[in-house]
């Protein structure tokens, strides 16, 4: 194949969808529907029609739309939809530090921001192993601040590459999540992309670059998840950029 050769592969045209609701959201979304359901029939109508607001937020805030994965060994794709709040060079956490893990040396964090506008379920940066899962419960402070990697509640993956390679990430509870719900557990076999888990109500997910790799996503950036790229392993190229 030539280098300018493209391959796009076959499928017709992609048409838009309403998003499904995930099933974590069902159950919220029908007691929020039960609720409004009854100020109605007692006839308190503002407040009705103000839990029928409350009600369509709870739905979408559990959407969860299909995405278009880049097949790229070498990507490491975004975990969560958001904002780019924080991208520093700091020692990995230690349950997932070691020779078993990320290593002792600092690696670049790139900390993502979901509001509770965003998408909340998270996927796995990389296709591989799941290493370990292992929560941590903590204070709920806001998911903004740097040092709610280490004081708030949070849930650590460690997923490993066929060929060794390991890319850590947390998900963070913040003001207004309580609790982190995760789709796998130590053991499973995961793609690139693929749901691991999420977090209700507003929160962060960190991920830990591996040696070598430079960010490619700058600092306001949105991401998303299980679509933008987040590095290419062993690419140390930095990007520059302005917000305009």
């Amino acid at each position: 194949m030539e280098n300018n050769e493209i391959t796009i592969a076959a499928g017709g045209n992609v048409k838009w969808r309403f998003p499904q609701v995930h099933p974590e959201g069902v159950k919220f979304g029908l007691i929020a529907a039960a609720i409004t359901g009854v100020f109605f029939l007692m006839g308190w109508e503002v407040v009705g029609w103000l839990m029928l607001i409350v009600t369509m937020w709870v739905l979408a805030f559990f959407r969860d739309p299909v995405r278009a994965v880049p097949q790229d060994e070498g990507a490491i794709i975004a975990p969560a939809d958001g904002l780019v709040t924080l991208i520093q060079k700091v020692p990995p956490p230690r349950e997932m530090a070691g020779a078993a893990g990320l290593g002792d040396q600092p690696l670049i964090r790139v900390s993502i921001f979901m509001s509770v506008f965003d998408v909340h379920i998270n996927r796995t940066p990389i296709g591989g192993t799941i290493k370990s899962v292992v929560y941590i419960s903590g204070k709920f402070l806001n998911a903004d601040l740097d040092k709610a990697s280490e004081d708030n509640e949070r849930q650590h993956i460690l997923v490993e590459r066929h060929d060794g390679l390991r890319i850590g990430f947390t998900q963070i509870a913040g003001l207004v999540a309580r609790r982190i719900v995760p789709f796998v557990k130590p053991g499973d076999m995961v793609a690139a992309g693929q749901r691991i888990g999420l977090i209700r109500f507003g929160s962060r997910v960190d991920v830990y670059l591996p040696a070598g790799t430079a960010p490619r996503v700058i600092l306001g950036q949105r991401t998303v998840a299980g679509e933008t790229i987040l590095g290419q392993v062993g690419d140390r190229r930095v990007i520059a950029g302005i917000q305009q």
